[in-house]
């Protein structure tokens, strides 16, 4: 089904000699392959896809381009899709660079920060060590403004639909169930009130899944995270640097972990 389709649209005959002499894609044909599939989608099944015909295309995308399967994954899910869109490499960027490259340097320029009961509450956490009792006097700054546009915990006891009813905006965000927040029994992805289980148990992980999932679905990043979120598509996982607009705050930040 997959090869028709590509046979009769434009574009398709690029994608499939590319592959042949490559068996692999650029990142601008992987994109080209999706957005031909999803519009053919679209157009036979509506905007509002069963789940069965998306894993049908799915299992017809790595049947045709067998070297974009994901082994540890049946279905793929999230990470296959953004290895779709790229390749395995960038998707392993921030899961394998985080704790070797980044942590400790990222750690060391927010301690030149300028020192609140909130940013020592998150340099804390960053370290994992125990908050003491003064950071339960934590003001509303920024940065903890920031943080809950990505992550939000959300009480086992608690009705999830109901947090899901009160929440506005449209931007993903992490939902973090569990007794506290330092036993967190689950993970989701948060996404027009609807929940995404992320597929790994812990915080990193989940975060590498939401940041794909702004890829996979085409969505923009949130306006208030805008700089984060460019920093970390360009610096961590290396995506289109050069051709994505950068804060000079970005750039700055990007060269003194890099280098």
């Amino acid at each position: 089904m997959v090869l028709a389709v590509l046979k009769q649209k434009a574009g398709g005959d690029v994608i499939l000699t590319e592959y042949k002499d490559k068996t692999s894609l650029s990142s601008e044909t992987r994109r080209l392959l999706v957005n031909i599939l999803v519009g053919h989608m679209v157009e036979m099944h509506g905007r509002i896809p069963t789940k069965n015909k998306k894993e049908q295309y799915a299992l017809g995308i790595v049947t045709l381009f067998p070297s974009f399967k994901d082994p540890f994954s049946k279905k793929g899910y999230v990470n296959q899709d953004f290895k779709l869109l790229f390749d395995a490499e960038t998707a392993s960027k921030l899961l394998e660079r985080w704790d070797t490259t980044f942590k400790q340097k990222i750690i060391s320029e927010a301690m030149s920060l300028t020192s609140t009961p909130a940013v020592c509450s998150l340099l804390r956490s960053a370290k994992n060590e125990t908050d003491s009792q003064d950071s339960k006097r934590a003001l509303k700054i920024s940065a903890v403004d920031a943080a809950s546009r990505i992550l939000v915990h959300h009480k086992s006891c608690n009705s999830i639909e109901e947090h899901l009813r009160q929440r506005k905006g449209r931007q993903p965000y992490l939902l973090a169930v569990g007794g506290s927040p330092r036993q967190i029994d689950q993970y989701y992805i948060a996404l027009d009130q609807k929940l995404i289980p992320c597929q790994a148990g812990g915080s990193l992980s989940a975060f590498d899944e939401l940041f794909k999932i702004h890829f996979c679905f085409n969505l923009m990043y949130d306006d208030a995270l805008l700089h984060f979120f460019t920093f970390m598509q360009t610096t961590v996982y290396k995506i289109d640097i050069g051709k994505t607009k950068e804060s000079p705050r970005v750039k700055e930040l990007r060269a003194k972990l890099i280098n």
